[in-house]
């Protein structure tokens, strides 16, 4: 079975070489830079020091997308309950008078009565008047509304374009720096997923859907079919949605993103007592335990590694929890000697072929690099090498757990022929041991379609090092 990837938020108290050196030693398989925070200056040094630090972990970008926040607050006012606060749509306010938001037109969307949260709904107001560009609100509760903290209106339908200007933005931002993955905000549609594509305009950056609303939730699938990987923001989810039902939703997008072979991300306050305490919660510990027993690929932290207390600590503590959940199910499957069959094709393949031959590991061949998550999704025991002649698209296949994204230079893909020479190049490599039984996948799925499915076995003992057939045997071709 897979190991489960940690992605580690890199803020103002991890962006140093040190302390990510230590975090990818306790566990980090993908930092994460959060959009909403830090200008493009700060990302930019950090996207340098990670390359230099750490040039084989893939960076995720998550970008602020269509999410409505405060902006950046020279006073972050405090407040009582029954309180009025006056947020705006003038960006000219600085937090002192008036508190302004991101989004021009929410001043037009709202009416007196409205509900509005912030802040992951731990800040809750109604909508007391409207006026002109101003939004008077009365609070529900105690507290500070800080800067660039999120605003929910989940009973209002906001309309705004699929595509903003800070995306475009953004994105420009993310491939002229290299960053190997985008997290997009709210996504409802396959639509959406395309549009933000199309202006990629290739393979690279991939994209992270974040299914925070119920439009996500009614179109998950046809969200994971578009995406190349799933995140579940349970902070927005639980306030656009039904918070008492989070975890249920959870349940669904994680079994919807294996179907579809789709790496899937948990994420929002899994550790968060950590960012201020050494140690997590019993709950904190039950949360992750069961996200990874629901079929999580990937767990996220946010605060705990940006601005807590103990970053380090905090991805050890998340990857010991996960590998003992991990445990608990490889042993549930082996008492009942049979898991769950996974929903994609690859997959059931490679289960069946893992389960009745001797492979010691598993080669991927994929142009799109779909397959490897198709492969890794069926929960398989075996280490899982995918190879690629692009080394920033091999770099993002670290992400994928269990997978390991291999640069290969004038990799031929069509070429069953050239396996053994590829083998050979992994074992002088030492990716590859000489005594391995290695199964090599080849697909045509997702954009591989010109592709056929092929299943190779080699005996890398073997191989005849001057013979181009060596020992190898095709399984199934379709």
């Amino acid at each position: 079975m897979s190991a489960i990837g940690i992605i580690a938020t890199v803020g103002p108290v991890s962006a140093n070489a040190e302390t990510l050196e230590a975090l990818k030693a306790a566990g980090m398989t993908v930092a994460r830079l959060n959009g909403s925070h830090g200008d493009l200056a700060w990302h930019r040094d950090t996207i340098r020091l990670l390359r230099e630090v750490l040039p084989d972990v893939p960076i995720l970008l998550d970008i602020p997308g269509r999410k409505i926040r405060t902006t950046q607050l020279a006073h972050e006012p405090s407040f009582k309950a029954g309180d009025i606060l006056v947020l705006t749509t003038d960006t000219d306010h600085d937090g002192r008078a008036k508190v302004p938001v991101n989004f021009d037109g929410l001043h037009r969307q709202l009416r007196s009565g409205v509900r509005l949260y912030a802040d992951d709904g731990t800040l809750s107001f109604t909508v007391d008047s409207v006026q002109g560009r101003d939004i008077h609100v009365r609070a529900l509760g105690d507290g500070k509304l800080r800067s660039r903290k999120g605003i929910n209106v989940p009973d209002v339908v906001l309309g705004r374009e699929l595509v903003t200007d800070n995306d475009r933005r953004m994105i420009g931002f993310a491939k002229e720096n290299g960053v190997d993955y985008i997290g997009i905000s709210f996504v409802e549609s396959a639509e959406h997923v395309g549009a933000i594509r199309e202006l990629i305009g290739g393979f690279l950056p991939r994209i992270v859907a974040k299914v925070e609303n119920q439009g996500g939730l009614d179109h998950v699938e046809d969200v994971a079919r578009a995406a190349d990987v799933i995140m579940i923001d349970r902070g927005d989810l639980s306030v656009e949605t039904d918070v008492d039902k989070v975890s249920i939703f959870q349940k669904k997008i994680i079994s919807v993103s294996r179907s579809f072979g789709k790496p899937v991300i948990v994420a929002t306050e899994l550790l968060h007592t950590m960012i201020d305490n050494p140690y997590p919660t019993k709950a904190e510990i039950a949360d992750i335990t069961n996200a990874v027993i629901d079929g999580a690929s990937l767990l996220m932290l946010s605060g705990e590694t940006a601005i807590g207390r103990y970053p380090v600590e905090a991805v050890s503590r998340l990857k010991s929890i996960s590998e003992v959940a991990r445990g608990h199910i490889l042993s549930e499957r082996l008492t009942a000697k049979a898991g769950a069959e996974t929903g994609n094709e690859i997959g059931r393949a490679v289960r069946a072929l893992t389960r009745t031959l001797p492979v010691d590991k598993i080669v991927v061949l994929s142009r799109s690099g779909y397959a490897a998550g198709l492969v890794a999704a069926a929960s398989i025991e075996q280490p899982v090498v995918a190879v690629h002649s692009d080394v920033a698209i091999a770099r993002t296949l670290n992400l994928v757990p269990g997978v390991r994204g291999v640069h290969v230079p004038d990799l031929a893909w069509r070429e069953l022929d050239a396996a053994p020479d590829l083998l050979r190049e992994l074992s002088d490599r030492q990716i590859l041991d000489p005594d391995d039984v290695v199964l090599i996948v080849g697909a045509n799925t997702g954009d591989d379609r010109q592709f056929l499915n092929s299943f190779q076995t080699f005996r890398l003992g073997g191989l005849d090092r001057t013979s181009p057939a060596g020992n190898g045997r095709t399984i199934a071709a379709a």
